[in-house]
């Protein structure tokens, strides 16, 4: 067993601990522990709670590393290693009782990914993989992204934008598209696990603007682990940290970009 692949291991247990912990206390979520961010932008104590539990654990197990997390509970950055956090992926879904919410970790090496892990808490599925890994997992199992080969043999996914609305009629035009011309359009509301689902093959393509970071850095290693593609809106790798992303099974890229690009780059 080398490094990242013990390093993904152990990074799943802190991501199911913490995943233990989230759903613990989704009981207990009440209106008046619900916190305002911005703009349909919103946290719980559980949120904050979760990340300082994993920041705590992931310490123990790489050091020298810094943080890129969601909320805050560390700002150190590292010069080689920083870890990329969501500690809870789809909070309005998780304070309304709705189903999915994930913990998303990555693991950044200078510019690179190299450790990708997706814990969808709702049905216990833990998405894995490294750097140098036989593709990607889920509970120890092999996945791998679809076989369809075009739009409209895909079940396509996306986000709603929630407070930047500058695109808003361009991405409804994406929208009418993909509805007349694939088997559907799903809106899960957790991005985290939107591409996780492309990586097992339960999307054919997902694609969404005004995104962070913590959302994607994981699910997207996910996707390419797993066979699929993944670019930005202008077909190029700053999905990261550009706020905006497209993938898919690599099989409809091209097709699937073409649509977006179409009516997003205007």
């Amino acid at each position: 067993m080398n490094q990242l692949e013990d390093l993904c291991l152990k990074t799943n247990e802190i991501a199911k601990k913490a995943g233990a912990f989230i759903k613990e206390q989704q009981n207990k979520i009440k209106a008046d522990v619900v916190e305002t961010k911005g703009m349909h932008d919103f946290v719980t104590y559980v949120d904050k709670t979760s990340e300082e539990l994993i920041v705590t654990e992931l310490k123990k197990i790489l050091p020298e590393a810094g943080f890129i997390a969601e909320e805050g509970t560390e700002t150190y950055r590292a010069d080689r290693y920083n870890w990329i956090i969501d500690p809870l992926d789809g909070t309005t879904n998780y304070i309304h009782g709705f189903s999915p919410f994930s913990v998303s970790i990555a693991l950044q090496e200078n510019d690179d990914i190299v450790l990708g892990v997706v814990y969808e808490i709702s049905l216990d599925e833990c998405f894995y993989s490294w750097k140098g890994a036989d593709g990607a997992f889920l509970n120890g199992n092999s996945i791998h992204v679809s076989k369809a080969k075009t739009v409209d043999a895909s079940l396509i996914a996306t986000g709603f934008p929630y407070y930047d609305y500058d695109l808003l009629k361009n991405f409804m035009a994406t929208l009418e598209y993909f509805i007349l011309n694939s088997h559907g359009v799903r809106r899960p509301g957790s991005a985290a696990t939107d591409l996780a689902y492309v990586a097992c093959g339960r999307f054919e393509a997902f694609y969404e603007y005004s995104l962070q970071a913590w959302d994607v850095a994981a699910g997207s290693f996910l996707v390419k682990q797993a066979g699929g593609a993944v670019c930005d809106f202008k077909g190029g790798n700053d999905y990261i940290f550009g706020k905006e992303i497209i993938a898919s099974n690599g099989l409809v890229q091209e097709e699937f970009k073409s649509v977006v690009q179409k009516y997003m780059l205007k």
